[in-house]
């Protein structure tokens, strides 16, 4: 990989240039607050839009794989036939060393790539709802990282198991398993720290079927009427790409 040098308030650091490939299930589910700061990283991004049926990268073409979210669920593969490849690819970078984040349905990928069950939760989440982080997270690059209580925005109605090696990175009332992160380098959130405003209105002008008023789904109103919700968890997005950063250059 290659290297950059960068200063702040005089004191040198090294941080690498990485190949960043993210793979999108769905045209209005992309990278959101993630991709201006990898951008203004430097860093290389390439994608697979796998809805328009685009080839998947060799392991070789990229070191961190980002795995988005979608509608869809991690055994549809009767309905996606692109769904069997990318799971091979998933399972692939893991077991090569790589960096992997998914987020909400890539966070189910991961999960099921490391043996964990996915399976309908036991209520649809949507909207901004509060997450109270595990302990257990102060012994990883976590360490911090997530206030207490935070309120994160949601969008899913299934779940899934923590993998063997993985610790739960917090819960909410309505999802006990909100993420996992194994070995400082696997990362799989249930929640959506990258959403924007924007992201947030194509969310729901593509899925507004799903917000039936149920107890833990918010109507659109109370989604989007305070637009300032969205800077806190894009900070924390930030926060949680670079600790990544950090121990891959490590």
């Amino acid at each position: 990989l290659l290297h950059q040098r960068a200063y702040s308030l005089g004191a040198r650091r090294e941080y690498k240039i990485m190949r960043i490939h993210h793979l999108q299930h769905v045209p209005f589910e992309g990278l959101g607050c993630m991709k201006p700061y990898f951008i203004n990283k430097g860093h290389q991004l390439s994608s697979t839009h796998l809805y328009l049926n685009e080839p998947l990268p060799q392991l070789h073409d990229f070191d961190w794989l980002i795995v988005m979210g979608g509608p869809m669920g991690v055994s549809d593969e009767l309905h996606y036939p692109w769904m069997s490849k990318e799971k091979s690819l998933i399972k692939s970078s893991i077991e090569s060393g790589k960096i992997v984040l998914g987020i909400c349905l890539g966070a189910q990928f991961i999960a099921d790539a490391l043996g964990s069950k996915v399976y309908p939760n036991s209520h649809r989440e949507i909207g901004w709802f509060p997450i109270n982080v595990a302990k257990q997270l102060d012994n990883t690059i976590f360490q911090g990282v997530f206030p207490q209580g935070i309120e994160v925005f949601h969008w899913h109605g299934e779940t899934f198991e923590i993998p063997a090696s993985g610790v739960l990175v917090a819960s909410s009332e309505a999802c006990q398993n909100q993420g996992f992160i194994v070995e400082n380098r696997i990362v799989g959130l249930q929640f959506h720290l990258e959403t924007t405003l924007g992201s947030a209105k194509a969310l729901i002008e593509n899925c507004r079927n799903e917000l039936d008023g149920s107890k833990f789904v918010q109507n659109e109103k109370d989604i989007l009427e305070k637009e300032k919700r969205f800077l806190p968890i894009n900070k924390l997005m930030i926060a949680v790409l670079k600790r990544l950063e950090t121990n891959c250059a490590q």
